[in-house]
């Protein structure tokens, strides 16, 4: 049975609607991907400076070793701009940023906060017209020591 001109032309519309749909789900993925490797990389600082600060509950010392656990893919270091990564370090809880005095057997939080931007394309249909999504990470350790005074915390 031969085809006419009409009917091969629906193939290739039947194609360029598929393969729209199928790349805007690729992206999604790769976008999800990205993320969630961003979350990771956050997650693992928080857990460094954490376990820093059980043994050195000092909170420069501990932020200072969160933003150089590392630069890649997001740069820790970043304190202000679209890139910034906020760090919390507090006891326990989280609820000023202020780590005050703490004692052996209490608790040392870290949080670590980045604002990933979407590159996906009509993303802003999912996040409310934002073009960022917030991913934080926070980590709770046990205070070990609180002797500021060791080679440690120097």
């Amino acid at each position: 049975m031969r085809k006419t001109i009409s009917e091969r032309g629906q193939s290739l519309v039947e194609l360029s609607i598929s393969l729209v749909i199928i790349l805007w789900l690729l992206a999604g993925a790769v976008e999800f991907g990205i993320a969630l490797f961003q979350y990771i990389q956050l997650r693992d600082a928080a857990q460094e400076g954490a376990l820093y600060g059980s043994i050195c509950p000092v909170q420069s010392k501990i932020i200072e070793r969160v933003r150089n656990a590392s630069s890649s893919p997001i740069d820790l270091s970043v304190t202000s701009g679209t890139d910034a990564v906020t760090v919390c370090v507090d006891e326990e809880d989280g609820n000023d940023c202020n780590l005050g005095p703490v004692v052996p057997g209490g608790g040392v939080y870290v949080e670590v906060s980045y604002n990933h931007t979407l590159f996906m394309p009509f993303a802003t249909l999912f996040t409310g017209g934002s073009t960022t999504i917030p991913i934080t990470a926070s980590v709770t350790n046990t205070v070990l020591d609180n002797d500021t005074s060791k080679t440690v915390c120097q």
